[in-house]
């Protein structure tokens, strides 16, 4: 397993429309991949688990992914929220 904790700088956060382009991404991956932030767990592969989790601007994540493509799918994932989800 690998992680990596990332800044979520999108303003409006993980509000429907970026979450969606999120899953749709993780979706290509073969690995197990996770968002993690206190008590929130969402799989990232999982429009409604990303959306109920309400991932704010601002809130630290750990992205966490296992599996035989963990490398690029962490590598994918923190380039999406970093880059803020496509909208900043």
């Amino acid at each position: 397993m690998v992680s990596k904790t990332v800044k979520v700088v999108n303003s409006q956060g993980f509000h429907m429309r970026p979450a969606t382009m999120f899953v749709n991404e993780m979706m290509k991956f073969d690995s197990d991949i996770n968002l993690v932030c206190g008590d929130k767990k969402a799989n990232a592969k999982s429009l409604m688990m990303i959306v109920a989790a309400a991932f704010k601007c601002g809130m630290e994540v750990d992205v966490q992914a296992d599996g035989p493509d963990e490398e690029a799918a962490l590598a994918k994932a923190v380039e999406l929220i970093e880059d803020g989800l496509g909208e900043d």
